[in-house]
This record gives structure tokens, sequence and C-alpha cells, in this order.
């Protein structure tokens, strides 16, 4: 799927009149297949980026557009309908805790599927194989009938991100897919989603806390702060320069193994290289 940012601003709907837009004026263009991290100190704007993607929040000024289209242009029927193409997974899962997990997962299909098939489903799952493969791309395939109360958080983000590969939804819209995660856990969780999104075609956006990973596993990242779009690029040229000034007073957000990130007082150091 498309997706084109044209000098859109966006305002929550809870916002005082006079607060700042919470994200933009912003301009982004992204090809169908396309895959981008979004990266931020805190409050930057990254998850009401996502929402806006997601149709859930209306762009105050300018446009956003999927696919050529503008959702917001749409009759109720038809918004409906391209809501089914979107799939967002939020950061926290909403898993019904008493739920069997291959409920949930398959619940990420909902959206496509009509009322009666909707309900059908919730008593007696259908597709039982497409759930286990999911979650095998995760490590959790062992946890399909646990019921989801039983399991840590890491497991049930896990499960959230199982959720989103069965939608086959054509952009898939992830907000900090690996906070509950440990570095191993997170490196092949970012390798599955990734390669399940290239294997369909779908456009993947994530926002991402660790800069790290976010640099490692994605050819395009851009940086927001304070609503505002402050770079959009390789990550090879995500040098420590820019990130000092994207993460300038929060620098404590950014992970060890980032690209060093030095104070201002701390670069007019003597530098002592050590050779052996």
């Amino acid at each position: 799927m498309q997706v084109l940012f044209d000098q859109a601003t966006v305002r929550h709907p809870a916002a005082r009149p006079g607060m700042a837009a919470a994200l933009g004026p912003l301009s982004l263009r992204l090809a169908a297949g396309e895959q981008l991290a979004v990266i931020g100190p805190s409050g930057a704007g990254k998850t009401t980026f996502l929402h806006t993607l997601a149709c859930a929040l209306r762009p105050a000024s300018g446009r956003v557009l999927l696919d050529d289209i503008d959702p917001w242009s749409l009759p109720a029927a038809g918004l409906r309908q391209l809501r089914g193409e979107l799939f967002l997974a939020p950061q926290v899962p909403p898993l019904p805790p008493r739920q069997r997990v291959v409920t949930a997962v398959l619940a990420g299909r909902l959206p496509r599927m009509g009322l009666l098939a909707s309900l059908r489903s919730l008593l007696v799952p259908t597709g039982v194989a497409e759930a286990h493969a999911a979650l095998a791309r995760f490590d959790v395939q062992d946890k399909l009938f646990e019921r989801v109360d039983r399991l840590s958080g890491g497991e049930r983000q896990r499960i959230g991100l199982a959720r989103s590969l069965v939608a086959n939804a054509r952009l898939l819209l992830v907000d900090e897919p690996l906070s509950a995660l440990d570095p191993a856990r997170s490196a092949q969780a970012m390798q599955s989603l990734t390669q399940a999104a290239r294997e369909r075609r779908a456009t993947l956006v994530c926002t991402m806390h660790d800069v790290p990973a976010a640099l490692q596993n994605f050819p395009r990242v851009i940086g927001l702060r304070d609503g505002v779009l402050q770079f959009d690029a390789a990550p090879q040229d995500v040098d420590a320069q820019r990130l000092r000034a994207l993460y300038h007073g929060h620098l404590d957000e950014l992970d060890a193994r980032t690209p060093p990130v030095v104070s201002l007082s701390e670069s007019a150091a003597t530098v002592i290289v050590h050779c052996r």
C-alpha cells in the first residue's frame, strides 16, 4: 500500500485550543512494500503517526492518502473496508485474559470477515494451522491452546505480532514491538516480522524505542521530535550528531548499543587511543 503525507497536521481531539499540533505539518511518501522505522524521544508523535495511518485520527489540515485515496472522503462503508486493509499492533496487545491464544491470534482476521463468520470463529476456531504457523515464526507455537492470562509479557507481545501476520493486511503498523523482549528474542522477532512483510509485499511501519534495532533492521529511518520530521535517511546516515540532536534532553532513552552520542562538553575532551 502506498502512503502519502502532504503537509498533514494532526491534533488530538481532546487537545485544548492553542496547543501545538501533535504531528506536523508533515510531508512524506512511502512506496508499496517499503519498510520504515520511526524513532524519536518520548512525546515525539510516533504513536500519533501510526494512528493517523490507521485512519483513527483525522488530519486537521493537509492530506494523508492511502493508495491515492483520502480515507476521510469515503462513505462509512468505504472507510470500514479500507481499515480492513490495515493492521495496527499496539505496544500492549488487547488480548482478553481468559481467551485462548489460538482465538487471540485468529482475531487478526476479523476485520476482513463478515459478522456471522466472525461469531462462528469465536466459538469454533477455523484456521488453527495458520495460527500455529504464525506463532512458530515468533517461537511461541507451543502456547497455541494456552490461556492468555498464563503468558508472560514478552509472550503476549509475540502473540500480538503473530496476530498481525494472520491479518493479511497490506499496511502493517506496529507500535514498539520489542518493549517486553530480551535482546535475543528482539532480534528474532524483528527478523520474522520484516521477512513476513516482504513475503506478503506489505508496507511495514514500526515505531521503535530500540534505536540500534531500528538501524539494523530497516532500510529507511525517520526521526520525529515534537511532531516534526527531523530527518529521513538510510540507517548508515543516522550518525551520532543526528541522534544527539534528535534526543537532546532525552539521551537516557538511547540504548548503549547506539552509535556513541556525547554531550557538547564531552566532545571537546582529549581522546586517547590505545593500540595493541
